[in-house]
């Protein structure tokens, strides 16, 4: 039996305290942005709530990063100072995990960000989290990769070393324990 997608009340209140901790916590991260504001979307918005608090079971810290003034949404990225720890060791998609014969990992990032309901990062996205202060310091996160380099094999991930965003390649078909992903949502 799936898994509900709704949160009872007292889980409600407790992401609800959890969110705002952080916010309060971060201003950098929002500025000209009040609480207020964005507790009176979650609540306008119950189903995010649930996407909201998978981004927090596996360990990715979500905070408030943006405002689309045209939709009036407010984006939460993974805010994790490390890749997210419950979504690392995982390959690229599920094309990749298919074509390992041995040694396959516990799932791959596309369908774990479609399962959590949140949306990979992009390289922009990435570079835009960077400049909100240092991630990844000690891991690597994939990030959304373009059709023509995920048709030939690849995919591409990114860190922070040397005080410098770095984005690399590999077969997507690899995963490693120090690398996993981090997603947004829209609110």
């Amino acid at each position: 039996m799936p898994k509900a997608k709704s949160l009872g009340t007292k889980q409600w209140e407790e992401l609800l305290g959890t969110l705002k901790s952080r916010f309060e916590k971060h201003p950098n991260r929002h500025p000209d942005m009040t609480w207020a504001k964005v507790q009176a979307r979650l609540e306008a918005n119950p189903e995010k709530l649930w996407a909201l608090s998978e981004m927090e079971r596996t360990g990715g810290e979500p905070d408030v990063v943006g405002f689309e003034k045209k939709t009036g949404a407010y984006i939460f990225y993974d805010c994790s100072p490390e890749s997210p720890k419950d979504r690392r060791s995982l390959c690229y998609d599920r094309e990749a995990l298919a074509s390992r014969k041995e040694h396959k990992p516990k799932d791959n990032v596309i369908d774990m960000a479609a399962a959590l309901g949140i949306e990979l990062l992009t390289e922009e996205e990435y570079r835009a989290l960077q400049q909100l202060g240092d991630f990844d310091l000690k891991t690597s996160s994939w990030v959304k990769t373009p059709a023509e380099i995920r048709k030939l094999g690849g995919a591409l991930f990114c860190d922070r070393r040397y005080n410098t965003v770095f984005v690399y390649h590999n077969g997507a078909e690899s995963y490693y324990a120090a690398r996993g992903f981090r997603g947004s949502l829209k609110v």
